[in-house]
């Protein structure tokens, strides 16, 4: 037995490896190991794709405090009325059009800012309320139209939809340096949203702009007081709006935005509106899934 199995060893060292290659087990092993070779080829292809592809998607994102910050674009204001029909569905069928409207902004949100708010219960004219920033109009009007559309949409009666453009600060540059100091100094968010458009009279308009700028000043040394704890932001509506200004504020104190409305009202700039309000609105601040949950119920 030991001198067949020395026999049979030797034998195997004078086979050929052409013989080896020839068995078909072998050469199954050898297409199974190439293909798996390719698999991970490929599939390492993908994930670099893959990862270019989302820093694609990541550059094409808008930079949304740039469009909160820079002069040139465009802020829209669409208040909605939810409804009554809407609180007759069942509540699955509320779920599944809230669905598809989060679809709907999450969409749009990769080209322009879209901020959202609760009207209800302490406005009455609306319940919800979309501030809307883009670079083109045309790109906050085509949102609108496919938000209505949806399927949640088709519940939204319109209140107010109001454009305007943001601006350089026109009288500021020639305010006292320790007044511009001051306008320089952050202003705190809050939970309380108030919009407020403004149309001036004619009068205003003919004044010369040294006039204009001096009661700008006393303006704005009236709302110094309150800087801190109201936010706010302006947006130039003339030809875009039946206003001419839309003044967006933001505060968690409710009596120092009142106080400083009271003291706008004894300047002498404020003599020069002809409209203030009408529509007011005041509501909360809300993130998509915080309104979708308030619809929902």
């Amino acid at each position: 037995m030991l001198h067949s199995h020395i026999l049979f060893t030797a034998s195997r060292r004078d086979l050929s490896p052409g013989l080896f290659e020839a068995d078909p087990d072998n050469q199954r092993r050898q297409t199974r190991r190439k293909m798996m070779s390719r698999a991970r080829a490929l599939f390492i292809g993908l994930l670099v794709s893959l990862g270019m592809l989302l820093v694609g998607f990541d550059s094409w994102a808008v930079d949304r405090d740039k469009l909160l910050s820079d002069p040139g674009v465009y802020g829209t204001f669409a208040a909605y009325r939810v409804d009554a029909d809407w609180a007759r569905l069942e509540q699955s069928a509320r779920i599944a059009h809230l669905t598809a409207l989060k679809g709907v902004i999450e969409q749009y949100r990769e080209k322009m800012a879209i901020d959202l708010y609760l009207l209800r219960g302490l406005s009455d004219h609306a319940d919800i309320l979309f501030r809307v920033h883009a670079t083109e109009l045309k790109d906050s009007q085509q949102f609108l139209v496919d938000l209505q559309a949806s399927l949640f949409g088709k519940f939204l009666n319109t209140v107010a939809i109001l454009h305007g453009l943001t601006k350089k600060a026109n009288y500021v540059p020639g305010f006292p340096e320790p007044m511009k100091n001051d306008l320089k100094a952050p202003s705190e968010s809050g939970p309380y949203a108030i919009v407020i458009p403004i149309r001036k009279d004619a009068e205003w308009w003919s004044l010369a702009h040294d006039k204009r700028a001096a009661m700008m000043q006393e303006h704005t040394a009236a709302a110094l007081p309150y800087h801190k704890t109201v936010k706010r932001k302006l947006y130039h509506a003339t030809g875009l709006d039946d206003f001419d200004f839309i003044t967006y504020f933001e505060t968690a104190k409710l009596d120092d935005f009142q106080s400083l409305i009271l003291a706008l009202q004894q300047v002498k700039e404020a003599k020069h509106n002809r409209r203030f309000g009408n529509p007011t609105f005041i509501g909360t601040v809300k993130s998509l899934d915080q309104l979708i949950e308030t619809l929902a119920q």
